[in-house]
């Protein structure tokens, strides 16, 4: 294992490669390890209810971060990684990707307003709502598309981990008792939005690029070409997130934060998992084209350390699991309940990390359409299933279907590419 990763590692781009994902892996780590070491905090603070409230308003705004994003997280940062060196095409896939992105965001707070207003649940807790929603403004100002397909990661890595750091401490100092539970959202929307706004800052200075307003056909053929990515994006996102809103019907908000700590604690070997797969898309990308033979081989190596880190992760989080719900929660009670959830959720975690792997893999293999129906079959199955085993079995339901749909996606996506590899090689090669 550690000859195949030398080799892999033995040429200039892959060393741009493991550039890359240093620089990814300290993003990701201000997105996803600064606010687990808020966790224990929040928890003792606001207690599990508020918690769980602010968990659960979050998983309503990301429907509307997954609008606004619409695939270009895929489809822009391949564009910009084909036309890097063309600086007019690339003013071009900028503009037009943050004109939609822009049109798509001013829609998603009208939305999202509708719905706040319209339902006595919401609008009881509305400003939670409204200010969460700042994580969409921030998300939006934010293109790490364009520094994914530059392949440049750290120009924004720095500024954006020192603004994340910032707005983290921020907690511990405004955030005191029950009361202050809408400063959560405030702090943390303020934080994403200030990384957006130093990253378009970036984009100016370092690489001379401006925005520039583009005609009704340009953004409708960069609506069309995200349309399908989108599509398999948001039917994955409706199975993947409303299991929370599930969980928040037929459960209590204290269930949900029970969740929502098991999502911090799998949170830091999924992120991982997500920045390498990212750092590696630019680059696979490139490789499908020089040669098919040589993208499947590398896909084999990347998903054997992706098997081996799996089980190391698993391996440990199942030993010292009790200890860190203790630490998180600081109470006993739950700890049953969660740790056997949790339990049913590692198993999840050996095929997780290969949906973005896999999905990307289809992307290049013009698989889109395939990916899309894969996707909308767990998405019935999902809604389907879920209300009943949420409802009856609580916590563990929502777990044993999140297991469920990770391996059908995972196993359906590996039958897909494997089949293509022996139709382009003659043999099977992952």
């Amino acid at each position: 294992m550690i000859a195949k990763l030398k080799s892999f590692t033995n040429s200039d781009n892959k060393k741009q490669l493991l550039s890359n994902f240093f620089y990814l892996s300290a993003l990701q780590g201000a997105n996803y390890l600064l606010p687990l070491l808020t966790v224990p905090y929040l928890v003792r603070t606001l207690g599990m209810e508020y918690f769980g409230l602010i968990a659960f308003a979050g998983g309503i705004v990301a429907y509307f971060q997954l609008l606004t994003t619409y695939g270009f997280n895929l489809t822009a940062t391949k564009e910009i990684s084909i036309h890097r060196e063309d600086k007019a095409k690339v003013t071009e896939i900028f503009s037009s990707v943050m004109i939609v992105k822009s049109i798509l965001m001013v829609a998603s707070f009208i939305l999202l307003s509708i719905l706040v207003f319209s339902f006595e649940k919401f609008r009881s807790d509305a400003w939670i709502y409204l200010f969460s929603f700042g994580t969409v403004i921030g998300d939006v100002l934010f293109p790490m598309w364009f520094f994914q397909g530059m392949e440049r990661m750290k120009y924004i890595t720095y500024l954006n981990v020192l603004s994340k750091i910032i707005f983290t401490v921020a907690i511990f100092i405004f955030v005191q008792q029950k009361s202050d539970y809408l400063v959560v959202p405030i702090l943390t929307s303020i934080g994403f939005i200030v990384a957006g706004v130093w990253s378009l800052i970036i984009i100016k200075k370092e690489f001379g690029i401006n925005f520039e307003m583009q005609d009704i056909h340009t953004l409708k053929s960069y609506l069309r070409d995200g349309k399908t990515i989108f599509l398999q994006q948001f039917y994955v996102s409706l199975y993947g997130r409303i299991n929370i809103i599930f969980l928040g019907m037929f459960t209590n908000n204290t269930i949900v934060g029970y969740y929502s700590v098991i999502e911090k604690i799998l949170a830091v070997p999924t992120s991982l998992f997500l920045v390498a797969v990212q750092a590696y898309y630019p680059y696979s990308a490139k490789a499908y084209k020089e040669s098919a033979l040589k993208f499947f081989n590398q896909l084999k190596k990347i998903s054997l350390v992706l098997i081996s880190t799996n089980l190391i992760f698993i391996v440990i989080i199942m030993i010292f699991e009790s200890y860190i719900i203790k630490l998180i929660t600081g109470e006993q009670q739950g700890n049953v309940i969660m740790v056997s959830a949790l339990n049913i959720m590692l198993i999840g975690l050996l095929f997780s990390s290969f949906g973005p792997l896999y999905t990307q893999t289809m992307i290049i293999l013009d698989k889109a359409k395939i990916l899309n129906k894969i996707s909308l079959l767990i998405m019935i199955l999902n809604l389907i299933f879920s209300p009943i085993l949420i409802k009856f079995f609580g916590l563990l339901g929502m777990a044993y279907i999140i297991l469920f749909r990770q391996f059908i996606v995972t196993s359906a996506c590996f039958l897909v590419i494997n089949k293509h590899s022996k139709d382009t090689n003659g043999k099977g090669n992952i």
